[in-house]
């Protein structure tokens, strides 16, 4: 998956915007859009670290207790945890690899680098297949360093990247389950839920990186916060795609994922 930087300062965009105003009425302006964008990212990350927190503590509940209902209930969470098992090295090299340089990124950069075409975003990148193909390096590159980041530092806190499906049932508890892990992971031998900060930090250091690093010097942070919104909204949508769309070791998202190591082989405990 990739980001792109929406832009509504363009000629061809404003134009797009009044036509689709005479049949869908008013569209958004830029500043509430990304004034809707920074409270959804509020919203995920005021939910998701209260929902990370019970579950590394009902995990730790797992040493011995003198209390005889600890330990029981550590017997149970014992027992679950069983069903846990810390991928290989083999397994996260093969991840990073598809994450970073895999389908997934190629056609996102591909996709969003045609958005930007059309939008002329950099305007200083011109069109043309040159313009394009500065686009889609640009792309590419974020998710590189966006990936690189995130393996790495959850490497350093020994931190497990892999997407792991929701054991319950019903639509909106494996939704609430899929957003929820885009800002969780887990840790330690019994596999618990904890906030993860490599998770967090991965896609603006992919975006920052761009702004710095070849983006045109007009652009600032406050462009690459914008961005780096958007790769990690991408990334909650493909851990959605992961929850609903991956039906098992032989499907074909499973084939396309290299036997959906993105996702975990095992489905785990859903602690």
């Amino acid at each position: 998956m990739t980001t792109s930087k929406m832009t509504w300062n363009s000629k061809p965009l404003i134009a797009c915007r009044g036509e689709l105003a005479g049949w869908l009425g008013p569209l958004p302006t830029k500043e509430h859009f990304d004034k809707m964008l920074r409270r959804a990212f509020l919203l995920l990350f005021v939910v998701t670290v209260p929902a990370a927190l019970p579950d590394r503590i009902g995990a730790q509940s797992i040493f011995p207790s003198d209390d005889s209902a600890a330990a029981a209930g550590s017997t149970t969470l014992a027992k679950a945890d069983l069903v846990y098992e810390r991928p290989t090295q083999r397994t996260m090299a093969s991840n990073f690899a598809f994450d970073a340089f895999g389908p997934y990124p190629i056609v996102g950069s591909a996709f969003a680098a045609g958005l930007n075409q059309l939008s002329n975003s950099p305007p200083e990148w011109h069109q043309g297949a040159e313009g394009y193909f500065k686009r889609f390096g640009s792309d590419l590159g974020i998710v590189g360093v966006g990936t690189t980041t995130r393996y790495g530092l959850a490497e350093a806190m020994r931190e497990d990247t892999l997407y792991y499906r929701c054991e319950c049932r019903g639509v909106f508890p494996r939704l609430r389950h899929a957003v929820l892990s885009t800002l969780t992971a887990r840790r330690g031998v019994d596999g618990h839920n904890v906030f993860s900060f490599p998770a967090l930090v991965a896609p603006y250091a992919g975006s920052m990186t761009a702004i710095y690093g070849w983006y045109p010097s007009r652009f600032s942070a406050k462009d690459g916060f914008r961005i780096g919104n958007y790769g990690l909204l991408s990334y909650m949508g493909e851990n959605i795609s992961l929850e609903f769309f991956y039906s098992g070791p032989h499907s074909l998202l499973s084939r396309m994922h290299l036997n959906n190591t993105h996702g975990a082989s095992a489905p785990g405990p859903n602690h």
